[in-house]
């Protein structure tokens, strides 16, 4: 069963229908992107995410404690960390930690070796900010890697026209997704529906 996190999530309405759709994880942006929320904005949106969604925080480059007391308030179930973070940074945060790595070519994939994290999200090559640039990778580099059986999310440029193919070729545990679900950049819950849809009947 591949697993569906829709990312960077702001109000009810659309969490409450991605939890419906049979979204797996909801993801809330802590950092700088215009999908950002604070603190106490996702305090109160956490509120309508059902007990077996898990609530995923993202993080760029932020301090352990910052990320400490969010993800305590906000009752976060996975830290997601799309900077420079190092293997032992992501030991000491002492939740599951999902990283972020951009892939541009099969050498950037020897990165995640080293770190010990319960997914690994791969992504295209940041725009103006980590992740959410909408744009595709080439998958055909992740076909050929052996992840010794290291749990993969497979992020950017998916939408409902291309995730058939994206998980037939790269085979993920799950996938990530928040551009590809917008209209006019806001989330919009017809895509949000269609897309966990089409991931989920091909299981």
């Amino acid at each position: 069963m591949v697993q569906v996190k829709i990312c960077g999530l702001q109000n009810e309405e659309t969490i409450q229908t991605a939890a419906e759709a049979g979204a797996d994880f909801i993801g809330f942006v802590f950092a700088k992107s215009k999908r950002r929320v604070t603190k106490d904005q996702a305090i109160k949106l956490a509120r309508f995410v059902p007990s077996h969604v898990q609530k995923v925080g993202v993080f760029v480059n932020e301090s352990i404690e910052v990320i400490q007391e969010i993800a305590r308030d906000v009752g976060l179930d996975y830290v997601q960390l799309h900077g420079d973070e190092s293997p032992a940074f992501c030991q000491e945060i002492g939740l599951p930690v999902i990283k972020a790595f951009e892939v541009r070519q099969a050498s950037d994939l020897d990165e995640i070796e080293p770190y010990d994290c319960a997914y690994y999200l791969l992504d295209s090559p940041a725009g103006k900010y980590r992740g959410g640039s909408g744009e595709a990778f080439d998958w055909s580099i992740v076909k050929e890697f052996d992840f010794l059986n290291k749990k993969i999310l497979l992020a950017g440029g998916l939408k409902v026209d291309n995730i058939e193919e994206a998980i037939a070729e790269v085979a993920p545990a799950g996938v990530d997704v928040s551009s590809g679900v917008e209209t006019d950049g806001q989330k919009d819950v017809d895509k949000i529906q269609t897309f966990i849809n089409a991931v989920k009947k091909g299981d």
